[in-house]
């Protein structure tokens, strides 16, 4: 008899209790939550609007796209455009010219910041590290349009680098006009303006490693270089690794401005890049549908890189962006 009445009691639990709904549990967190959601509606309707919304123009990239007829007027043509931009005369020299410019940053320009937070972490002079960070993180507030002139002053037939030059005897280089310079100027200005902002992030994770670490670490006798290399280095890994994976997001993306500003007809050799390119054929040449089609390709080719990234560095590291 006991057992029969603990199986109904067991019974009417059953039957009183519910999985809550998809719907419940929406509305659960919405009314707990409230002032998260209304704070973070900004940032929402931002990307709707600016970065979801514009995809629905992407369909152009298939059509012979006129002002006049508009995009649903406008007639389909497949993959044409993406053919056009393939079998182009400019395609390989694109196509070289933004990757290994990616390459050179991403060689050059990524630990750059790892070894200045590196430094800065070892520096005991409370006093001296702040100024140091201060003319560090300064440039990268400077615009990109004030950037290029002042490369363009110092650079230039009768600028100071050349002045310098012309001292010890040597004829003068016209940096910004010879093709075989652009890439080495365009990757070390980048460092200097980013360096010092970059950097914030990588002594961010340093302050999150635990300090009973690293006097382990003395008591064991290993001396700084041996705590950097055995702990500092593996406590910022999992930042480190999330960059690197942004980073080959963007192996097809050169910022335009700085090459627009930087560029002229004698370094398109090794300075045109996808973005410019866009830039010329859409802006000055009125090609949008074609134009439409090289953003497609960049974007897809970019989105294959930063997956590839994440899957191999999860088998190898374990870290991942998601």
């Amino acid at each position: 008899m006991a057992q029969s009445s603990g199986n109904l009691q067991a019974g009417t639990v059953t039957k009183i209790y519910r999985e809550p709904t998809l719907l419940q549990v929406i509305r659960s967190d919405l009314k707990r939550h409230w002032a998260i959601y209304v704070m973070a509606l900004p940032v929402i309707a931002y990307y709707l609007l600016f970065h979801y919304g514009p995809m629905y123009g992407l369909q152009i990239a298939f059509k012979d796209f006129s002002t006049v007829k508009g995009i649903w007027g406008s007639p389909w043509v497949g993959f044409r455009h993406f053919e056009s931009f393939f079998n182009g005369i400019y395609f390989w020299r694109l196509i070289k010219n933004t990757i290994l410019i990616n390459v050179y940053e991403l060689i050059f320009g990524f630990p750059a910041a790892i070894v200045l937070a590196l430094l800065l972490n070892e520096i005991r002079n409370s006093m001296f590290k702040r100024v140091v960070q201060t003319i560090s993180y300064l440039p990268h507030f400077i615009s990109i349009v004030v950037v290029a002139g002042m490369m363009v002053d110092f650079l230039g037939r009768t600028g100071l680098i050349n002045q310098i030059i012309a001292s010890f005897g040597i004829e003068p280089i016209d940096f910004l006009k010879e093709a075989s310079w652009f890439r080495f100027l365009f990757v070390s200005s980048g460092i200097w303006q980013g360096i010092g902002w970059g950097s914030i992030i990588y002594l961010a994770a340093m302050a999150t490693i635990d300090p009973t670490l690293y006097e382990a670490a003395r008591m064991d006798g290993a001396n700084r270089w041996k705590q950097t290399l055995h702990i500092t280095i593996p406590g910022i890994m999992p930042t480190i690794v999330i960059l690197f994976i942004l980073n080959m997001g963007n192996m097809l993306s050169v910022g335009s401005e700085k090459v627009l500003l930087l560029y002229n007809p004698l370094t398109y050799e090794t300075g045109d890049v996808i973005s410019t390119y866009v830039y010329r054929k859409g802006v000055l040449e009125a090609s949008y549908s074609f134009t439409a089609a090289v953003g497609l390709f960049n974007s897809v080719v970019s989105f294959i890189l930063i997956v590839s990234a994440n899957s191999i560095s999860k088998r190898l590291t374990e870290n991942k962006l998601w």
